[in-house]
């Protein structure tokens, strides 16, 4: 179960590879959707609703990682507008604050990475989707 879910997200991240030569929009879409699915897992784990697992554990830090890095490729000029997205104009003219954001996010993801215990988990944990809650309140519109 375990490895179909780390199988399973490194193909979507795969995939999301193969589309953002065309479509950042869409990757990055897709991107905050796989840290979506790993954060409702976390919380799970944090609020005591799921086990504690070393294995999960990693994993959803490994998601966050992956896409923190990843994620401020996505934002080329060409993508300010079109499709759906939420991306404020906030992106493009702070670029630096955007960039430090998602460095502060892997660096966080990667130090949860090494928790071992649930207590260390949830520490982790709300260290990294801070991040997340941050960075949506400056760079993302409001629906």
């Amino acid at each position: 179960m375990i490895r179909s879910v780390i199988v399973l997200a490194g193909l979507g991240l795969g995939l999301c590879a193969a589309l953002a030569q065309s479509n950042p929009i869409g990757e990055r879409q897709q991107a905050m959707k796989a840290v979506g699915a790993a954060t409702r897992e976390g919380a799970a784990i944090a609020k005591g609703e799921a086990a504690f697992d070393t294995v999960k554990a990693q994993a959803i830090f490994k998601t966050f990682a992956e896409v923190a890095k990843k994620m401020p490729t996505l934002f080329p000029e060409s993508s300010k507008a079109g499709g759906e997205t939420t991306a404020a104009p906030k992106i493009w003219e702070d670029q630096a604050g955007f960039k430090t954001a998602f460095a502060k996010f892997e660096a966080d993801a990667a130090a949860g990475a090494a928790v071992t215990d649930l207590a260390g988990f949830r520490t982790a944990f709300g260290a990294a989707t801070k991040n997340c809650g941050a960075c949506h309140e400056s760079y993302r519109l409001k629906k």
